[in-house]
């Protein structure tokens, strides 16, 4: 016989070794003697297969190899198969499972079966998600429920319950042809709900709408920079930032006088003008800051003169017959504001001095000639960034600061205050707060007016 014939005869008995393992069927066996004839084998499969895989085709004679490299490279396969499988088989053990004997995969490896722990730690494991997929399901049903049950009951017999009812009351409040027209306004309530709270709108004019975002944020301080320029008060941090339109006049004076004109109307029930700007409480005074950038002696007989509308309506506050009279402004001067012009008149004046917190010791700074008492933290206090708050030198130099001030009848005020990081900040403004400091000033109006900040941790929820 060929050596050729041989190779691929034992090619032919592999192949149908395998097909007849998965088959379940008795394997044909094909020897070199019988020259391909297939002889059955009395072996027995215990199971066949479900999907036995094909036959492969037979070999025409002109595909068939003319050398022994076949014959070499199938026994190679052959041999790296068996060690493979051997390697499966072994790892297959090890991890819980027994081979049972005589029985092969649709790969040609030996079936396995689960020991019986590892069985019971599958059903286990079904039993746990089962139940947590359950419990899911009725977290979201109740979630649901909750959420449009109301939403349910609105629809299917809340207008019909409350149909002219109070509902519809508050929906159509102040609507055309319902006859509260008249009703759904008060002449005072610009500023209606708005508490008034103890902040200092620190560079209010950078603010995108100046003045009127401060008061509605609660703040009853504001800050104007002011610059005496062609004849006129210009308001900005510096002269790039200043515009002809923008002046003193038209961003503070006017829209102080028109708010107050509605909190104080001319009625049959009312003719005073003492109300402020705050309809939740009427006796607070805004306290109207304005920092001279250009030379004092100039510029502050300028301020006073702009002042006019304000003085005329009384309600600016002032100081006569040593007694000082609380009105709805209150106009304080700093920066360049020179304090020997605050008090050139001895009997009368509607203007007050900002005195130097860190210097109010052996001075004449008190409430008759000034109103705030004010430092820069940086410069006063320290660095507080690395600790995140003072240290006990510097919390004993804040209490003597406040202190004085209080004594001196003034309002205690840090500026230029750490902004950053943010926990640091608020944990500086929770600390003035329970020290006593009067006015909080601010950049972030609404981190400060966000609930009742005077609320000991709150800047920390």
């Amino acid at each position: 016989m060929h050596p050729l014939a041989g190779a691929v005869g034992r090619h032919q008995s592999a192949v149908s070794d395998l097909s007849a393992a998965s088959l379940g069927v008795p394997s044909p066996l094909i020897s070199d003697d019988s020259e391909g004839q297939p002889e059955w084998s009395s072996e027995e499969s215990a199971s066949p297969a479900l999907c036995p895989p094909p036959h492969p085709p037979r070999l025409r004679r002109d595909q068939q190899p003319r050398n022994g490299r076949f014959a070499r490279l199938l026994a190679a396969l052959r041999s790296m198969m068996t060690s493979w499988n051997s390697e499966k088989s072994a790892a297959v053990t090890g991890n819980g499972y027994l081979p049972v004997p005589n029985r092969v995969d649709d790969s040609g490896l030996p079936q396995a079966i689960a020991l019986p722990q590892l069985q019971e730690k599958l059903r286990a494991g079904r039993s746990r998600c089962s139940y947590v997929a359950m419990f899911i399901l009725g977290v979201c049903a109740l979630l649901f429920a909750l959420g449009a049950g109301p939403y349910i009951e609105r629809q299917l017999w809340g207008g019909r319950r409350n149909a002219r009812g109070i509902d519809d009351i508050f929906e159509n409040w102040g609507r055309a042809g319902t006859g509260t027209e008249g009703l759904a306004w008060y002449p005072t309530d610009f500023l209606r709900d708005v508490v008034p709270i103890k902040c200092h709108s620190h560079n209010d004019y950078w603010r995108k709408v100046p003045f009127f975002s401060a008061v509605h944020a609660g703040c009853i301080g504001v800050e104007a920079d002011v610059w005496l320029r062609g004849g006129d008060l210009l308001v900005g941090h510096d002269t790039a930032a200043l515009q002809p339109n923008r002046t003193f006049q038209n961003l503070y004076v006017k829209p102080i006088v028109e708010l107050l004109e509605r909190n104080n109307p001319t009625t049959d029930f009312y003719s005073e003008n003492r109300r402020g700007i705050f309809d939740v409480d009427p006796e607070q005074s805004l306290i109207l800051l304005i920092d001279l950038k250009t030379g004092g002696a100039e510029t502050w007989p300028w301020v006073m003169r702009q002042l006019e509308p304000l003085r005329e309506k009384g309600w600016l506050s002032f100081f006569q017959d040593g007694k000082v009279h609380k009105r709805p402004v209150t106009v304080v001067g700093t920066g360049n504001t020179p304090f020997s012009l605050i008090v050139a008149n001895s009997t009368y004046r509607d203007a007050f001095f900002d005195a130097p917190l860190d210097q109010l010791e052996n001075s004449a700074y008190d409430s008759t000639n000034s109103y705030y008492a004010s430092a820069s933290f940086w410069k006063s206090i320290g660095n507080v960034w690395l600790r995140g708050e003072p240290n006990q030198d510097q919390m004993l130099l804040i209490r003597a600061q406040i202190r004085e001030a209080h004594k001196r009848g003034l309002k205690s005020r840090y500026w230029e205050l750490p902004p950053w990081p943010i926990h640091t900040r608020n944990r500086i403004w929770q600390i003035l707060v329970e020290e006593g400091m009067d006015l909080l000033n601010v950049d972030d109006l609404e981190a400060a007016a966000r609930g009742d900040w005077t609320k000991p941790g709150f800047f920390f929820r």
